[in-house]
């Protein structure tokens, strides 16, 4: 109950508080309280809530912010491991050292050969003067190098080189072979062949050019290596007879004969030039096969 002086209300009810609504009034509260205390409770739950899902600053759970949960730095991830060691590094020290001096014995021979052969193609210098016995050894024949090709007259010929044989046979009898075209079986293996011989390509060609280079036209030698490019030669045809030939296969090769045949390139049609197209011969003295190439060394 309370009292209205003539001024307003009094002391007691200002005591008890100017916020309480009088009897009667209309409020904007909820059925069940005051809406601001609903907004409480509402926040209040929210937090909870948020506070049993959340990390401890607010973040989901199992994530943390700037610190761990006790303020400790951010653990960092475990460095990655260093990639596998490929080639000589993966080798052990010892064996690294074997394949450096493997690789250097191989670099430097390498440099002397190609230094070899650089002297033997050179024009005459102090080198080759004092040293060019060593130079022809180490270069003739497998290295030798032939640069017609690119002189200033090439070769315009076709050169096929040519062999036949004496065969002692098994009743003891001896037979001549015909004339075998070695050249022209090796261009014909040579002809289609995606993938030919280097073998058919150079070798008989190379030993015959090692051979006319060391002899004059009476087919006696005129330097230090003519011994071995006859040497050389015959044991390819000879090899090459006992392969190819039949009459050679069926006995013992005693002698053989070599002889070229040279035939000039015809020139184009339209050209007035005219060449003799006829073969020209070179023909070798019998050969006297070695004992350890007629019993089939060089097989």
């Amino acid at each position: 109950m309370t009292s209205v002086g003539p001024d307003g209300p009094s002391d007691a009810d200002t005591a008890g508080g100017t916020d309480a609504p009088l009897a009667g009034e209309a409020t904007e509260n909820g059925p069940d309280g005051p809406a601001d205390a609903q907004t409480a409770v509402g926040t209040h739950g929210l937090l909870a809530r948020g506070t049993a899902e959340d990390g401890p600053d607010g973040l989901p759970a199992g994530e943390t912010g700037a610190g761990g949960p006790d303020g400790a730095p951010p653990s960092e991830s475990p460095p990655l491991p260093p990639p596998p060691r490929t080639g000589v590094a993966a080798l052990s020290p010892r064996y690294q050292v074997g394949a450096a001096i493997a690789l250097a014995v191989i670099a430097v021979a390498a440099c002397v050969h190609l230094g070899m052969v650089f002297l033997s193609l050179a024009p005459a210098n102090t080198v080759t003067k004092q040293h060019g016995e060593a130079i022809e050894q180490w270069v003739y024949p497998e290295f030798e190098q032939n640069w017609k090709l690119f002189a200033p007259n090439p070769l315009q010929q076709n050169i096929a080189v040519q062999v036949r044989a004496e065969v002692r046979m098994k009743d003891g009898s001896m037979r001549t072979t015909a004339w075998n075209d070695l050249s022209a079986r090796d261009g014909a293996a040579i002809d289609g062949s995606l993938v030919p011989s280097h073998t058919q390509q150079n070798e008989l060609r190379r030993a015959w050019d090692f051979f006319v280079a060391t002899h004059g036209p009476d087919n006696r030698s005129v330097g230090m290596r003519g011994a071995l490019s006859e040497q050389y030669v015959r044991r390819i045809v000879v090899m090459r007879l006992y392969r190819e030939d039949a009459i050679s296969r069926e006995g013992v090769v005693q002698r053989v004969q070599i002889r070229s045949s040279t035939t000039n390139v015809q020139p184009p049609k339209w050209s007035r030039e005219r060449v003799s197209d006829k073969p020209v011969y070179r023909l070798l003295p019998w050969w006297t096969v070695s004992a350890d190439e007629a019993a089939g060394g060089v097989r």
